[in-house]
């Protein structure tokens, strides 16, 4: 200021592309020209948008195009830096080539373009995306990407059979879908961050892709979840994660209590519950956030279907969000409504003709009902463009009244709604006695004496027990364990056929390749027989035992040994190695994988049978590459936070070190039976439009951490959670690669 008159100031800006981000930031203030949006990131948050559900049906085929259309229109609209998805993109495992080609279509026309992604990629692609081109797809220089898509899987569409490989593989491969979350040993995850940065603004994403939720809550109890975060300027980060799981108790371990998950977290993005329950909720317990935004379709004709379909969009400035409700106006109207025909004054059990009528009434109410929601959402569409409504009406028919056939009842409505054969539901009360009850009561004290280690068992053991109980002659037990598990698990309908004509084919070769007078005979063959059938057995336990050490993907061995026996030689991995800017590197030194116990090694080695390495799961933890030649420096170590288990379980507890506060929240699950019902551990309550979270400093830190610099030229390290060693990073990494 001179001469008593007020000017703006104008600054140089810095054009060192190692310039302090705040520092630029105020630079940007002082000279006018800050964008309000240059320090929030923008996301658009969906799940379960079920693509390719009834896709052969003449009236509902493109519900799930249509949804999943006006979800990326709504993320254009609004300029979001990213979308992401909780998990269910596909309704099948193995989607139709009508599916995948139109959702490729969908993804290239509006996520691809020349609008610049301001976001900076700080963690180490190769951990991230463990693939042979290990890059995010908007810094990759073959695409052009304008609105990035992240997700992780879900039960429907999570990866099976040879390579472990799922649609969003293909997706991500083309370079429209950036597939995160993959897990490739199950029974012990490590979920590992992407790490992003918008102005001042840090944002740490975590991804789990769907687990068999038995299977995950054991692992959880046996405290073998490990997450990582950022060591220093640890409070800075906004934590993110996306999981797809059961929220709602249906059976003792058939879901995820809240509490389970992490208390440094700040929002939760839960997927796989169809209900909408958009509006994050607190979980008073762990003091994070929880968002359900609900699928996109209705894919059954349920109370949580019915519910208006959201998808919502986040802001995320520091360590305050704020989630604005969308509703999605396009999807199919879906109304229902219940009955009490004994309720019903003035309507007589034994006349047919009047139950008829009146039940007719109601459900043209219902399209009525239905149509104007419609017409109040889309005004400006003509009626002969309209839906057909879907209408589900339950009538509950005691006291003396009788069913008739719901489809005969539907053909009246062929023409006005969208599921003429399963409009009426038909279903009734039953009295609960004293007695009834008291038997209830009974059964679930009876689960006291029930054995301790029955939790420690697994399906999958069970099954190679009776197998090894069996005298197969030809047929290798623990590869056709696997096949039967691949079957029921993965509704792979050819798992077992495939298996035995392969089998067959292998033992015919053998045979024929001996010299006849050493096959002359019916004992000589069951002997040639029995080797191969042994040779087999131990191959593929070696090589099931031998992955699981290395933590690799699991292929398929019956495919390897079918490809070696017609003389064809094996592919190679030519896994590009290409430094990455702003990398978090895996130092190849880490123990983090314990050799497992000779007693594990005997449980484990027939449940990853035949597809342990043909049709294996595929998930579990992804180890990853070392992503650099660099010079490392040891970190320190840390201890990890592990969620602790009941005593009384029956399931040794593995970390005495948590304090007796933790571990007494750290089980707590839903207490109430309702369906429906959220646990009770989340109050009803809304979050202020902006809504802050608190951070504790003191007492001693329960997780690991990721080591950051003074600025961001300097390395991320990673540091596991549990009291073993993580290498750190690269000391000195350039400045993330700009968009073209």
């Amino acid at each position: 200021m001179t001469g008593g008159e007020g000017r703006k100031v104008r600054v140089r800006r810095a054009r060192s592309t190692d310039a302090d981000p705040e520092q630029v930031a105020a630079i940007e203030q002082l000279n006018g020209n800050a964008d309000p949006d240059a320090n929030t990131f923008k996301i658009l948050i969906a799940t379960d948008n079920h693509v390719g559900y009834m896709e052969k049906d003449p009236i509902r085929g493109n519900d799930s195009f249509e949804a999943f259309e006006e979800i990326l229109q709504l993320a254009q609209e609004n300029e979001v830096d990213f979308i992401l998805l909780g998990g269910d993109l596909f309704h099948d495992n193995k989607p139709s080539r009508k599916c995948l080609h139109t959702t490729m279509t969908l993804l290239r026309q509006y996520c691809l373009g020349e609008r610049p992604c301001q976001m900076d990629f700080l963690s180490d692609q190769k951990e991230n995306f463990p693939n042979r081109f290990a890059t995010v797809n908007y810094q990759d220089p073959n695409f052009n990407i304008g609105m990035p898509v992240f997700s992780i899987h879900g039960n429907h569409d999570d990866p099976s059979g040879d390579g472990s490989l799922c649609a969003l593989d293909l997706l991500s491969v083309a370079g429209l879908v950036n597939y995160f979350g993959k897990q490739v040993e199950v029974d012990d995850i490590s979920v590992k961050p992407i790490l992003l940065q918008k102005g001042t603004s840090k944002l740490a994403l975590y991804g789990l892709g769907n687990v068999r939720d038995e299977r995950l809550h054991r692992t959880f109890q046996k405290k073998k979840v490990k997450m990582y975060r950022p060591q220093e300027d640890t409070n800075e980060w906004f934590n993110l994660m996306v999981i797809h799981q059961n929220r709602i108790a249906h059976g003792p371990t058939n879901f995820i209590p809240e509490n389970f998950l992490d208390e440094f977290l700040n929002l939760i993005l839960w997927g796989h519950e169809h209900e909408c329950l958009i509006e994050p909720v607190r979980n008073s317990v762990q003091d994070f956030w929880i968002t359900q935004p609900g699928s996109s379709v209705a894919t059954s004709l349920c109370e949580g279907e019915a519910v208006p379909k959201h998808v919502g969009l986040l802001s995320i400035s520091g360590s305050e969000f704020k989630l604005d409700r969308i509703r999605l106006k396009k999807v199919r109207p879906f109304v229902m409504d219940e009955v009490i025909l004994k309720e019903v004054e003035g309507l007589r059990p034994t006349d047919q003709n009047m139950v008829n009528e009146f039940l007719q009434d109601r459900v043209t109410e219902l399209i009525t009902i239905a149509m104007n929601e419609w017409k109040e959402l889309n005004p400006d569409v003509p009626e002969t463009e309209w839906p057909k409504p879907l209408v589900r009406l339950k009538v509950e028919y005691g006291g003396g009244f009788t069913t008739f056939n719901p489809q005969r009842f539907g053909q009246l409505f062929v023409n006005r709604v969208a599921n003429p054969k399963d409009i009426l539901l038909f279903y009734r009360k039953r009295a609960s006695t004293i007695a009834t009850a008291k038997k209830k009561t009974e059964l679930v004290n009876i689960e006291a004496f029930l054995p301790e280690k029955l939790e420690n068992f697994r399906v999958e053991d069970l099954v190679t027990e009776y197998l090894n109980a069996q005298n197969l002659d030809i047929l290798p037990e623990n590869e056709l364990a696997d096949a039967v598990r691949m079957f029921v698990e993965k509704d792979d309908k050819d798992a077992i056929k495939d298996f035995v004509v392969e089998s067959l084919k292998r033992t015919r070769v053998t045979l024929s390749a001996r010299h006849p007078s050493a096959v002359d005979n019916d004992d000589a063959i069951k002997e040639e027989i029995e080797k191969e059938k042994k040779k087999r057995f131990e191959k593929f336990a070696a090589e099931s035992d031998m992955r699981k050490a290395n933590g690799g993907l699991l292929s398929t061995s019956r495919n390897k040994a079918s490809k070696r026996t017609s003389a064809t030689s094996s592919r190679g991995s030519n896994d590009e190695e290409d430094d990455v800017d702003l990398a978090v590197v895996i130092d190849p030194d880490d123990d983090d994988d314990a050799p497992p116990t000779a007693a594990s090694k005997d449980t484990r080695r027939t449940a990853k049978s035949k597809a342990t390495t043909a049709r294996g799961r595929g998930r579990g933890r992804g180890r990853g590459r070392a992503a650099s030649s660099t010079k490392s420096t040891r970190s320190p170590l840390t201890t990890a936070k592990v969620v602790d288990d009941q005593d009384d379980d029956g399931i040794e507890d593995i970390d005495d070190d948590i304090p007796a506060s933790a571990k007494t929240s750290s089980t707590t699950g839903p207490t109430s039976t309702q369906k429906r019902k959220l646990p009770t551990s989340i109050s009803a309550t809304s979050p202020t439009p902006l809504a802050k979270r608190t951070t504790t400093t003191s007492g001693k830190s329960r997780q690991s951490k990721l080591n950051f610099g003074a600025s961001q030229q300097r390395a991320i390290v990673l540091d596991d959670d549990d009291d073993m060693t993580f290498s750190n990073f690269r000391d000195s990494i350039g400045g993330g690669r700009p968009k073209r």
